[in-house]
């Protein structure tokens, strides 16, 4: 008689444990439903599905154009393909500013419509009461401050935010505040690591890293950037672990010249 193993799914319990007990958390982005089975297997804890989709999966130059139907139409591929990572959908631009009513609609089409377990959403004090609205409907909200990528144009760039002593301490206190208003963890982008440690030491919640050093709770990376897929841009804090392009152009090229010179399909790839 056979037996299939149950996996147990990541939840924001067990992400607040991790913190507690001092084991790292390990997330990445995920946009369709092959590449989430793959990485569910190794034990990824968290799959984000990122607005970042936008500029990796879709060929803009930002995050800015991506709807809610892109990343409810991702997301959905995601879940399919997920048993053990906790899925959060990214909330994309002006689907939670106009309002926290809206804010809490968009926020409940990602795990009612998209089988999500959360969502993040950027900002700092100025989404704090759209993260409590949020929350006190019974969502899980990740926040997410430092360089947000949605309020690029308001920075001046993708640059390292929260630099100097004023910056600083506003950073922190958004941390706070968010804490506060019931986000269960907080993602740190392109902040220098002394100030990432501070704001992680200072909260009861995990903080998530991108560019914000080694005392971060966790890590997130954006999967087409750590396995070499995106070319068009590698941001500093990113380590390729591959170079999948480099193996997808030689497969490719191989299969075109075998086509060409009818070595493709042989009778083992044929029917007799």
């Amino acid at each position: 008689m056979s037996t299939q193993v149950q996996m147990t799914r990541v939840t924001t319990a067990k992400i607040r444990d991790m913190k507690k007990k001092g084991e790292k958390i390990t997330m990445l982005t995920a946009y369709d439903y092959p590449t989430a089975i793959a990485m569910d297997s190794v034990g990824v804890d968290i799959f984000l599905v990122g607005d970042s989709l936008g500029m990796v999966v879709l060929g803009y130059d930002s995050t800015l154009p991506v709807t809610m139907e892109d990343m409810l139409h991702h997301t959905k591929a995601v879940a399919r393909g997920t048993q053990q990572a906790m899925v959060i959908g990214d909330m994309p631009f002006m689907s939670y500013q106009i309002s926290p009513e809206e804010g809490v609609r968009n926020a409940g089409r990602f795990l009612q419509e998209a089988g999500a377990q959360a969502v993040k959403l950027e900002g700092g004090r100025e989404v704090a009461e759209v993260t409590r609205h949020i929350a006190a409907a019974g969502i899980p909200v990740m926040a997410h401050i430092g360089l947000t990528p949605q309020s690029v144009h308001q920075l001046g760039g993708y640059k390292v935010q929260g630099k100097g002593d004023k910056a600083g301490q506003r950073l922190l206190e958004d941390a706070k505040i968010l804490e506060e208003s019931g986000a269960f963890a907080i993602v740190l982008e392109c902040v220098p690591k002394s100030l990432a440690r501070e704001i992680t030491a200072s909260l009861q919640i995990p903080t998530i890293g991108i560019g914000a050093g080694v005392d971060c709770d966790g890590q997130v990376l954006v999967t087409h950037d750590m396995l070499g897929l995106y070319e068009r841009f590698t941001p500093k804090f990113v380590k390729k672990y591959a170079k999948m392009n480099d193996h997808i152009r030689e497969a490719v090229k191989t299969y075109c010249d075998e086509v060409r010179s009818g070595a493709f399909p042989d009778d083992a790839h044929s029917f007799l």
